[in-house]
């Protein structure tokens, strides 16, 4: 049975309100229309055009992704640019597509619940507060403890095991490690927040070498696992959620990793 994409939407923003996302933010539903019926539904990172052309040769009515394929304006929709070319794709096979950003990252049982469950922390507070949900703290990324003191090795070794990524790089601080910050995506401009939690590691990505010496210099282990490296379980928590409230629909997880490695 085929539902709608108002519907589908509702329930989401239910519990990932489009208000909890950061200003410069553009989530929600950024092509389609919302009394469309849905009964299958991508899901993925990015509306990449790997994922697009999936979409559409499976016959999908809808891509969820969690970067929004649309960030800044754009003064016309035409074949000439590559975002141009993939809504189009998707306006003329009737695809809709939406977009949880960061109000996926700062709400409940989101992106710091579903990394920080990846990694057995089983107690754990926004690493930067952004605002409350219910009367309870949220925000950006997590800190809190693991089970028992690891080295930097052991923990990036259990970072690339429970992520499931090739590769990662990290910077050894040379101290055991119990409290560890964690930031999915991008956490390059955290170093404040991450000494201010009293963390012994901080898993991110988008990082670089002197990133690495600063941390490392601070008496913190930098592990970068990448932007897709802890981010892609997006996909994998949205398909638990969807199933369990709409068990009619089919859900198909695109979760390729477009950057390769040597």
């Amino acid at each position: 049975m085929s539902v709608k994409v108002s519907e589908i939407i509702n329930t989401i923003e239910q519990y990932y309100p489009r208000s909890l996302a950061e200003s410069w933010d553009n989530p929600g539903l950024l092509c389609g229309r919302k009394e469309q019926e849905v009964n299958s539904i991508v899901l993925a990172l990015d509306a990449s055009q790997r994922v697009v052309n999936y979409a559409v040769d499976i016959g999908a009515d809808m891509i969820l992704t969690h970067h929004p394929i649309i960030f800044d304006g754009i003064r016309s929709v035409t074949d000439d640019t590559f975002t141009g070319r993939k809504l189009l794709q998707m306006i003329e096979n009737r695809i809709s597509c939406y977009a949880m950003h960061t109000n996926f990252d700062i709400a409940q049982n989101g992106m710091a619940y579903a990394a920080a469950k990846r990694l057995g922390v089983r107690e754990f507070v926004p690493l930067e507060q952004t605002s409350e949900q219910d009367g309870v703290p949220v925000g950006i990324g997590f800190v809190g403890d693991l089970p028992e003191a690891v080295t930097a090795g052991e923990l990036a070794s259990f970072v690339k095991e429970r992520f499931g990524i090739s590769s990662l790089f990290y910077y050894d601080s040379g101290k055991l490690i119990r409290r560890v910050a964690v930031c999915p995506g991008s956490g390059r401009h955290m170093l404040d927040a991450v000494r201010a939690a009293g963390a012994d590691a901080f898993i991110t990505g988008d990082t670089g070498h002197h990133d690495g010496m600063d941390y490392k210099d601070d008496g913190i282990t930098l592990i970068d696992a990448g932007h897709f490296g802890v981010e892609h379980i997006f996909s994998e928590h949205m398909k638990h959620f969807l199933e369990t409230r709409f068990p009619d629909l089919k859900l198909y997880e695109e979760v390729t990793d477009e950057r390769r490695y040597v």
